[in-house]
């Protein structure tokens, strides 16, 4: 076993980790991620609905509150700086009844005393202006809120981290933890490492890394929605995403929600799990969410459905009455050198930075650190070639002539880009890494074309044989060998 030091280890490569790493690359430090994946966001930082919220349903006062109304302000910078797209495109929460109206109203006042800017009750001929497709009789319309590529956000946070010195370590699931001196001593994957802080980040597994740390007595209840995305032939029918009116604790059914990649996403319902890698779609829920779909996107066809999937939010809940709680940054006397997230869900991914800060805050309270004076916020992005103008076409295959062959027909993704995602900085090289890094695969034929020719250029940039090619997980390969191989070995 080979035995690493660091300054601090974060635990999970989702989108709070991912920010709590490129937070902490702001100053002198060794930093180390350790991912039980292949790739950062494999888990539920990408199975959500993408949405930047504005924070009108969250407690006022609340933790949630607090870093929503923040995050949402500070997009357009963080967007810019990481160079990922990102659309403020309002959204709008529809009502049909006086019920609707009063649940509404009470979330519009309670977003009002979070600081939410802009809020405002519409009739139905200003949700027509807005967006016609959108179902209900009246709405609340949030102009702040927005929409961005899930993956892509956790991808550029991780990115810029280890551009900023971070070490990123996959396949190493923490399987103990124990203090020895001023040290932890953590083994994951094949290895040990050693680190003065650990900084517990794993979603869904917060619990059980938790425990490993000695913090006891947390509970976490697990919320599943199924979703179902449409074609990007659906969204001429809508600009806005759409939600339902909330129940009364603010809670939403099924809503639709444009993509900044052009698709349309429907979902999700809730209901609770088990499991905390219970991915599976089931018909009863799929067929549920045609029915509440139609009510809020008139649009809502089986021609344009070309995949489903599923994600789950882990909330942190109160062990005696499961009443779900406030996220929690947990610090302890008791417990030196541990930052302890518990119950970060929804609407995480709008918080990831926010909570980042406040989780080096915390560090800070009980240690000085040093401000790293290299540190730069910019990361550049993969170019897409399909939304260049002509000129700046021509121009990229003139300078390299990969951007000539096209590889992912329905996205328009081409070798170039294929390639300079399989030599993506953090070394992640599994289909679903290329696919979240380019979107090939992502479009109607769902891979059927261009599936095999991007296992081909893995094989070829990363000197590897098909059957070392996974998909997403460890043990997840998709071929054992060549039809004519296979074929003359029996």
């Amino acid at each position: 076993m080979r035995e690493n030091t660091y300054d601090i280890l974060v635990i999970g490569g989702g989108v709070i980790g991912s920010a709590v790493a490129r937070e902490l690359s702001r100053y002198r430090l060794k930093i180390g991620v350790l991912e039980k994946e292949l790739d950062v966001a494999c888990g539920n930082s990408c199975r959500n609905t993408g949405m930047l919220h504005a924070g009108f349903t969250y407690k006022p006062g609340s933790l949630k509150a607090e870093c929503a109304v923040e995050g949402n302000r500070e997009f357009d910078q963080v967007a810019k700086e990481l160079d990922i797209p990102f659309k403020r495109t309002g959204k709008v929460v529809v009502g049909f009844s006086d019920e609707d109206r009063q649940n509404i109203l009470k979330f519009k006042r309670i977003g009002e005393l979070n600081g939410v800017q802009g809020l405002e009750m519409i009739d139905k001929a200003r949700l027509n202006q807005i967006d016609n497709s959108a179902g209900g009789k009246f709405a609340l319309y949030s102009p702040d809120s927005g929409i961005l590529n899930p993956m892509l956000y956790t991808i550029a946070l991780a990115e810029n981290a280890h551009q900023n010195g971070v070490d990123f370590f996959f396949d190493s699931e923490v399987k103990a933890i124990k203090r020895q001196g001023e040290y932890f001593q953590v083994t994951a994957g094949d290895s040990v490492f050693s680190s003065r802080w650990i900084v517990n980040c794993a979603g869904m597994h917060c619990v059980t890394i938790s425990e490993m740390l000695g913090l006891h007595g947390h509970q976490v209840r697990g919320f599943k929605g199924e979703y179902y995305v449409l074609d990007k032939k659906a969204k001429d029918f809508m600009d806005i995403p759409v939600y339902p009116a909330p129940n009364a604790k603010g809670g939403f059914s099924t809503h639709a929600t444009p993509t900044v990649d052009g698709n349309i996403l429907v979902g999700p319902d809730s209901y609770i799990t088990e499991g905390p890698d219970d991915y599976a779609c089931t018909r009863d829920h799929m067929q549920g969410l045609i029915k509440d779909g139609s009510a809020i996107f008139k649009h809502m066809k089986a021609e344009y459905f070309i995949r489903n999937f599923a994600g789950t939010r882990w909330k942190r809940i109160d062990p005696e009455t499961g009443e779900v709680l406030d996220f929690l940054i947990e610090t302890s006397d008791d417990h030196p050198g541990v930052v302890n997230l518990i119950g970060i869900e929804s609407p995480g991914l709008t918080c990831a930075l926010p909570i980042a800060r406040r989780v080096v805050a915390r560090i800070q309270e009980k240690e000085v650190l040093e401000a790293n004076n290299d540190f730069n916020p910019y990361r550049k992005g993969i170019v897409r070639f399909a939304e260049q103008s002509k000129e700046r076409q021509k121009e990229l295959i003139a300078n390299d002539p990969d951007y000539g062959e096209i590889v992912c027909r329905c996205e328009t993704v081409t070798r170039a880009e294929i390639v300079q995602a399989i030599n993506n900085p953090l070394g992640a090289v599994t289909l679903t890494g290329i696919k979240n890094r380019t979107r090939a695969c992502m479009g109607r034929c769902q891979g059927g074309y261009c599936e095999t020719r991007i296992t081909a250029l893995i094989q070829e940039q990363c000197k590897v044989k098909e059957h070392e090619v996974m998909y997403q997980h460890k043990g997840s390969g998709m071929f054992i060998g060549k039809v004519r191989e296979v074929l003359d070995g029996e």
